[in-house]
């Protein structure tokens, strides 16, 4: 059974898809299968990170639904505020849309495209002060999981962000551990590896703040419907953060549907 303190988040990251029309069928669909059979709000946080451009469509769509559902930008600006930065979303921005809750740290935007440690602070820092909360994510490549520095790489990742989080942000800290080599690949860490990681990060977790045993770690990495329940079974993986599955309306509430029955 899951740490049952702590209500498991499923949140589904849509990455560079689908086409809007696809997108308003998602949501209809789920719509439905929430009707059909409930999913009740405490047993099981749900929130899908559509693109920038798709944000406050999906949100005004969600609203009509019979739980709440969030949604979750899957990225901010490292400039807070307003003004001349071009393309850029600040978390202030994103709060005053509505939007509560954004990715920070994913993996596709560390290698793809230059997320290093000094960016991540900054968007990190401008997020929580702006009162969003962020699902910051760390993971290990396979080399480094073939070298045995996978917990030590983890465990940075998160002790990079450490200096700027307040004592008090940390309730507003959601950790999602992403193998990269289990990204988009259709490999999974097996479920007793990553109960091992996310039992290393709680143990890094309470030795940084005294909120580090209600912090929710989700796993993600081909998470899907025939693996979600034996990964909501560990003790220490407190939901998913859902990449291709996510894209399908009946996967996606199968796999939020697993985590709620291990409440």
């Amino acid at each position: 059974m899951s740490n049952s303190t702590i209500t498991p988040w499923v949140v589904g990251n849509w990455k560079m898809n689908p086409m809007h029309a696809d997108a308003v069928q998602w949501v209809e669909q789920l719509q439905q299968l929430l009707q059909q059979n409930p999913i009740a709000a405490e047993l099981c946080h749900i929130g899908v990170a559509p693109t920038t451009i798709a944000l406050t469509s999906i949100q005004t769509q969600l609203k009509s639904t019979v739980r709440n559902i969030y949604t979750v930008a899957q990225d901010v600006s490292r400039v807070a505020g307003t003004g001349a930065y071009t393309g850029e979303v600040s978390a202030e921005l994103l709060k005053d849309s509505g939007v509560t809750l954004v990715l920070v740290g994913h993996s596709e935007r560390r290698e793809l495209f230059g997320d290093d440690v000094e960016i991540l602070q900054a968007k990190l820092q401008h997020a929580l002060n702006a009162g969003l909360t962020v699902i910051y994510c760390v993971g290990e490549s396979l080399q480094q999981r073939e070298q045995g520095l996978a917990e030590q790489v983890v465990l940075q990742q998160i002790c990079d962000i450490a200096s700027i989080v307040k004592p008090e942000q940390w309730q507003n800290m959601v950790i999602a551990y992403e193998p990269i080599w289990a990204i988009g690949t259709g490999k999974t860490a097996s479920a007793a590896d990553a109960q091992a990681m996310h039992a290393k990060i709680r143990a890094g977790l309470q030795q940084m703040t005294a909120f580090g045993g209600n912090i929710a770690i989700l796993y993600g990495g081909s998470v899907k419907p025939e693996n979600a329940a034996e990964l909501a079974a560990c003790p220490n993986i407190n939901g998913a953060l859902v990449g291709g599955a996510s894209l399908n309306a009946h996967s996606f509430y199968q796999i939020a549907n697993s985590f709620a029955q291990s409440k």
